[in-house]
């Protein structure tokens, strides 16, 4: 206990806040440090032998790459260690095992940046100030009753799987649920919309983990295409697309049950007979503004034999306007493609097209090559050399294992908005037209499926009503330049007002997926949540009514505002 306290004592003379001491109104903003309300390093020993010893104090990850460190000498300077960092610094693994680290590096107001000189400084900038490594539900209420008592904002984490800067926050603590762990297979769930096998997931289990404990036990659950991302945060929260999307429906109609500790610290159990208001909110909702979750309870269902196909057509100097003409009939294909239960990743893009992959559960190589051989008739009809392998796997897990691999997440700003299939059935020209504007200039991708029958009705979970017509989530990335900060946020407006309005314009009134939306989309009640935004709020004040929880986009959110030091305020409205 001394050795910690000594440190959080040391570590808080250590933080450059003299230029931050404009103490604010306790009512209208959060304490950030400088002002007298913030925490004495006694408080904050006290919370750590409250949580176990779990709290962690934020180091940012790059911190080997620059010689100070929070404007001091840095003692950790190591240019061997930096260089070996930068290796890996787009793999969401490098940023998994760090409490603070944003996978999506521009949220952290570009602070220890790890391409910049060592003369650059490493500072906090907007990386929570301390984390507690959370491993149970005592820990998330100490956290939440801590912040409440000192007023300080309060940051919820688990993979940090986040395009949105949801997962971090200035001058924040930051709740990682990353270690809350624990998987429990029910043989028999019985509950009164659901009877059959279930499986509970504590908040940090990530999907490769959940595919493999299902399939050990002869099931399959649904999860997302990337295994690093945790089931029980933003992911199912948000609503959650994957494989059995076309199959089964989003993540969140899966949910028997949570648990999860509120604003006050307690601990609940929500589901179709309790809370079952927080139920539903938190099925599509969004991550972070209703509680803390601690684990789930999801539908599982039969292990299946099940497709997969890949398919490559690269653009050269000559042939463009065939390419897209391809992709016109492609995007016809993926009609019947997702009727038949199957999903489809791709991407268009400077370089061309691929289809990475096509996944079919419960679908014979054969059939899912007769789908998609109208697109392959195509692209060989207009003499495009085209790449394609399609296999049958025994089971789900083999099929996915054959397909993943790293997945860079650190090095693009994200944008999307959901594509109903109305409009590629009625108007595919118009689509494939703003998909060239965009893939020529940058990276675009699709997820397709279709999640219309999953739920008896679009109000039955919280989800954005506007999925059950989608046919494709598309979703534009423009790079990060980590030498050059204002070209990266010039990359994001790119994104915000020029390539998603063209889509806009194709599909008014139309719908974001809340994972991988635009966090500065103008009006994001509508976007993300469509007709649910009035219920939801209701919701969120019912059980959080001093609006402990923010995040970015958020329900609620616009109710506080984030000044240029990263203070957050509440608005006047």
């Amino acid at each position: 206990m001394a050795s910690i306290l000594a440190f959080l004592i040391a570590f808080a003379f250590l933080l450059p806040y003299s230029s931050l001491t404009r103490a604010a109104p306790v009512a209208q903003c959060r304490s950030i440090p400088g002002d007298t309300a913030w925490p004495s390093s006694a408080d904050w020993a006290t919370l750590n032998n409250t949580v176990d010893g779990r709290l962690i104090a934020t180091i940012p990850l790059a911190a080997p790459c620059h010689k100070a460190l929070f404007n001091l000498p840095n003692l950790a300077f190591d240019l061997a260690r930096c260089e070996a960092l930068r290796t890996v610094w787009y793999y969401p693994e490098t940023h998994l095992q760090s409490a603070s680290s944003p996978m999506a590096y521009p949220f952290s107001n570009n602070s220890c940046n790890p391409w910049l000189g060592p003369d650059t400084p490493c500072t906090l900038g907007f990386h929570p100030v301390f984390s507690i490594n959370a491993t149970k539900s005592a820990h998330y209420r100490a956290a939440i009753l801590f912040a409440t008592k000192h007023n300080i904002r309060l940051v919820i984490r688990n993979t940090g799987h986040d395009y949105l800067g949801k997962s971090t926050g200035a001058h924040a603590l930051e709740i990682w649920t990353h270690s809350v762990k624990g998987i429990k297979l029910f043989t028999q769930y019985t509950g009164p919309t659901f009877s059959g096998p279930a499986i509970k997931i504590g908040a940090g289990v990530l999907a490769g983990d959940a595919y493999t404990f299902a399939s050990e036990h002869g099931l399959v659950i649904v999860g997302g295409n990337c295994p690093t991302v945790a089931l029980a945060g933003g992911y199912t929260q948000g609503a959650g697309h994957g494989p059995f999307a076309s199959r089964f429906g989003l993540a969140a109609d899966q949910v028997l049950e949570w648990e999860v500790v509120t604003a006050t610290g307690e601990l609940l159990t929500a589901n179709a007979q309790n809370n079952s208001d927080l139920y539903w909110a938190l099925r599509g909702g969004g991550g972070g503004t209703f509680g803390v979750v601690v684990a789930m309870t999801v539908k599982a269902f039969p292990d299946t034999f099940t497709s997969t196909a890949t398919m490559t057509v690269l653009k050269n100097e000559t042939n463009a306007d065939a390419l897209y003409e391809g992709i016109g009939t492609f995007l016809q294909n993926l009609l019947s493609l997702v009727n038949s239960g199957a999903t489809a990743v791709w991407v268009a893009a400077p370089f061309g097209f691929m289809l990475t992959p096509a996944m079919a559960p419960g679908i014979h190589q054969s059939e899912l090559d007769e789908i998609l051989k109208p697109t392959l008739d195509k692209f060989h009809q207009l003499g495009l050399e085209t790449s394609y392998s399609s296999r049958e796997h025994t089971t789900f897990l083999t099929a996915y294992n054959s397909l993943t691999e790293s997945w860079n997440v650190s090095n693009y700003n994200v944008g999307g908005r959901l594509i109903p299939r109305e409009l590629v059935a009625n108007n595919t020209a118009a689509i494939t037209r703003v998909i060239r504007n965009i893939s020529e200039r940058t990276l675009m991708s699709g997820v397709s499926y279709n999640v219309s029958h999953s739920v008896a009705s679009p109000d039955d979970v919280a989800v954005n009503p506007y999925f059950r017509k989608t046919l494709f989530s598309l979703t534009v990335g423009t790079p990060i330049n980590y030498t050059d900060w204002s070209a990266t946020t010039a990359a994001q407006n790119e994104i915000t007002h020029d390539f998603l309005p063209q889509v806009e314009k194709l599909t008014p009134n139309g719908g974001a997926y809340l994972n991988e939306g635009d966090f500065q989309a103008p009006d994001f009640r509508t976007l993300f949540y469509g007709a649910h935004y009035d219920k939801l709020l209701k919701i969120k004040d019912k059980y959080d009514p001093q609006g402990i929880f923010y995040a970015k986009t958020a329900v609620g959110s616009d109710r506080w505002e984030q000044d240029a030091n990263g203070r957050l305020c509440r608005t006047k409205g």
